[in-house]
């Protein structure tokens, strides 16, 4: 996410690219519009999930996405919850697809 990208701006971008490749998506937990940090949960509907979160590269000094917690869906949502604890600014977007896309290491998403 650009630095000049409004956290709201970005998500309803994400949104969009997501829904042109017919990939469901949801916002489960709304932040702050301006300076919320966004999570991603993509769920595999199998029982699975990931859940990814932005963060520098320390070795290219670049924002990359990240995984906070990948496994059993309800303990990647215990994880989120956890987080949304710590930051009540906190932006969730719940991605559903069983071939595991979420797009994010598209160009401009980063």
């Amino acid at each position: 996410m650009s630095p000049r990208l409004t956290a709201r701006v970005w998500i309803d971008a994400y949104l969009r690219r997501l829904s042109l490749m017919n990939i469901p998506a949801y916002i489960i937990h709304k932040g702050d519009a301006t300076a919320g940090v966004v999570m991603v949960k993509l769920a595999t509907l199998d029982g699975k999930a990931t859940c990814y979160q932005r963060s520098y590269d320390l070795m290219s000094g670049k924002r990359a996405w990240v995984v906070l917690a990948e496994g059993d869906e309800a303990a990647v949502d215990a994880a989120i919850t956890r987080q949304r604890e710590f930051d009540r600014d906190l932006w969730v977007i719940e991605v559903e697809d069983r071939e595991g896309r979420h797009l994010l290491d598209e160009e401009g998403l980063a």
